[in-house]
This record gives structure tokens, C-alpha cells and sequence, in this order.
């Protein structure tokens, strides 16, 4: 459930595409750390990805992480068990549906207090809706004309 969207899909989690360059990426990585003079580029269709948008996919997959750890953290100090906590979370960000313990599939989301349903509503906002989108529109530089 945290990853298998394609690209351009409004499919929650993170897209198929991103995980394929951060794998080569890191075996990239791992390559050149045994061949450290050798000059490989990452490519994907044949066409080098080029630094900047690596370096945005791994910003985009820890900003990721992040907001996912941050929620279930708000969460369980709300009042959940962890494993409710961190499903729900799961499930709103990356839009599947059910999790697990007290917002489990035979169960609903009516244990969740009122500030964390807003915490899972923002979850889903940005889980949906990709949080770079998101992020562009509350910056000031991006309403400036």
C-alpha cells in the first residue's frame, strides 16, 4: 500500500516510477563505491535522469517519510495503539482504504479524536493530491506574479 501508482495516476502512495530511479540510484551507488573512478550516469528509458530530479525524488520520498512518521506520532499521542495509529496514517496518505486495529476493516474511524481526523484529512489531502503540489501552494514566491 505505500507504493504502485503509476506515473500521471491519482493513485496514492508513491509512484512506481520513483522507486524504480532511487533502486538505481542506490546501486548506483553501491557500483561506484567498488569502481570509484567510473563514470556512470542513472538512466531511465535509455535518457540519463539528471541530478536535480534525483535529488528531488529523494526529497519527495523522505518528506514522505516524514509526514507519515509525524502523523502517527500525533496520533498516538492522541490516544491510539501504535498499530492503529500507523495504519490509519497509511491509509489516508496513501488512499487504500481500511487499516488496522481500531480502524480496522470490520471497525471504523469513530476511535480516531477529532484533532486526528483533521491530522488524517490533511494526510489524505497530501497523499492525494502529491505534497510538492501541495507545499507550491502556500508559497508566497509561487502567487507573485
Amino acid at each position: 500500500m505505500f507504493f504502485g501508482g503509476m506515473a500521471g495516476s491519482t493513485a496514492g502512495g508513491i509512484k512506481t516510477v520513483r522507486l524504480i530511479v532511487m533502486a538505481k540510484h542506490a546501486y548506483q551507488e553501491v557500483f561506484r563505491i567498488i569502481h570509484p573512478h567510473a563514470v556512470r550516469a542513472v538512466k531511465l528509458g535509455g535518457k540519463p535522469v539528471p541530478g536535480d530530479i534525483l535529488s528531488g525524488i529523494w526529497g519527495f520520498f523522505f518528506l514522505f517519510l516524514t509526514i507519515h512518521m509525524i502523523s502517527t506520532l500525533i496520533l498516538a499521542a492522541l490516544g491510539l495503539d501504535p498499530i492503529s495509529a500507523f495504519s490509519a496514517v497509511s491509509a489516508c496518505i496513501f488512499n487504500v482504504g481500511p487499516g488496522l486495529g481500531s480502524v480496522g476493516p470490520t471497525q471504523n474511524f469513530l476511535a480516531v479524536p477529532f484533532l486526528g481526523k483533521w491530522v488524517l484529512i490533511v494526510g489524505m489531502i497530501l497523499g492525494r493530491l502529491e505534497i510538492y503540489t501541495v507545499i507550491v501552494l502556500f508559497m508566497p514566491e509561487y502567487w507573485r506574479k
